[in-house]
């Protein structure tokens, strides 16, 4: 009894949300794995399992189209993202020059409100891409690239400002006067430093455009031009419990490119601030 007061109750509050957590990942696994394929016949631990739903998927969609789709716009758009952003950052946080505060003011504002009230205004803006620009309007990648770059830039900013001005300015001072140019100092000094928020940043950009819809949905019409968020949703979007085995198995599949970056970020996130120290 002793024992329970004093550390038992913490291990019970740890399975507790182990099981909360995992709950709803072992239905869609089930789910997925549910030869019948439907919400109303999904069950915890499916009878007769089986990867009927997964082909499915494969024959009667136009998922790996999707999947390609979404995997070269994530990468592309979170890298793309971060330099901008980061590029941005390192300007308000070490220059000083006219509009530094307005243009920093700008972006706090513009984040203030939701991207989806401009939804009109760009609409009509690649509408007219689009007769123009047929290659980056709709129904095209690098169209949905650029709205997303812009859409990301700001709060990336000021989440990465933050993080700069924490780095000693002396170092930037000690490397100019060993005559290192500022491109020499962005890349050499300051990039290993910051490489912790930036793998944050670069894993919570691509996991929010590997799961974003919205606009997506809106920008995207040809069929094998969607990404994987918009395909599984036309899914569910009519009739819900027919295709549900469908939609739960091409979730898990969503999860793998996910699930790989997140790994592959981990040793930056946890090494990266002695990556660039200077030795003594």
């Amino acid at each position: 009894m002793t024992w329970f007061k004093r550390t038992g109750w913490r291990h019970l509050i740890a399975v507790l949300v182990a099981v909360f957590s995992l709950f709803p990942i072992v239905f869609v696994v089930s789910a997925a794995f549910n030869p019948l394929g439907t919400l109303a016949s999904s069950k915890l631990w499916p009878t007769g399992a089986s990867a009927e739903n997964f082909q499915h998927l494969f024959d009667n969609t136009a998922f790996a189209h999707w999947f390609m789709n979404s995997l070269v716009i994530a990468l592309v758009s979170s890298f793309a993202s971060v330099f901008l952003s980061f590029s941005a950052a390192y300007t308000f946080s070490r220059m000083r020059f006219h509009g530094r505060r307005v243009g920093l003011l700008a972006l706090l504002l513009v984040q203030m409100f939701p991207q989806f009230l401009a939804i009109v205004a760009i609409f009509i803006l690649f509408t007219d891409i689009t007769e123009n620009w047929r290659y980056i309007g709709f129904d095209t990648p690098a169209g949905l690239l650029l709205l997303y770059m812009g859409t990301a830039l700001g709060v990336n900013t000021w989440l990465m400002k933050g993080f700069l001005d924490t780095v000693p300015k002396e170092l930037d001072e000690s490397a100019t006067v060993d005559g290192a140019s500022h491109v020499q100092v962005f890349f050499r000094i300051i990039l290993p430093l910051v490489a912790p928020i930036l793998a944050v940043t670069a894993m919570l950009a691509f996991i929010g455009t590997m799961s974003e819809v919205l606009m997506a949905n809106i920008f995207l019409r040809d069929p094998e031009s969607k990404t994987l968020a918009v395909g599984l949703y036309g899914l569910v979007a009519g009739e819900r419990n027919a295709n549900f085995g469908m939609f739960a198995a091409g979730t898990l599949l969503t999860a793998v490119p996910t699930v790989g970056v997140f790994l592959y970020l981990q040793k930056y996130i946890v090494n990266g601030l002695t990556a660039g120290a200077v030795k003594g």
